[in-house]
């Protein structure tokens, strides 16, 4: 069976293992691209959108962590 194309917000915060008002928060900035639907605008998001936006995070991570090296500490 295949994997629907939009997902609900509870069902991305539990792709990530966030709270869902997390989720809202990162639709709600842009952060996360979405979409409103019907008539209550209920948020989707589409599960390409989704491994993009991980994808990004990782490039994103290995960025922070090039430009912030772990530094050793001296033995006191």
């Amino acid at each position: 069976m295949a994997e629907p194309r939009f997902l609900l917000l509870s069902e991305v915060a539990t792709e990530l293992n966030v709270s869902d008002s997390q989720v809202y928060h990162m639709v709600r900035s842009g952060e996360l691209p979405a979409i409103k639907i019907g008539g209550r605008g209920q948020w989707r998001v589409e599960r390409t959108r989704l491994e993009e936006y991980i994808n990004h995070k990782y490039a994103e991570t290995a960025e922070w962590v090039r430009d912030n090296p772990l530094v050793e500490r001296e033995p006191e």
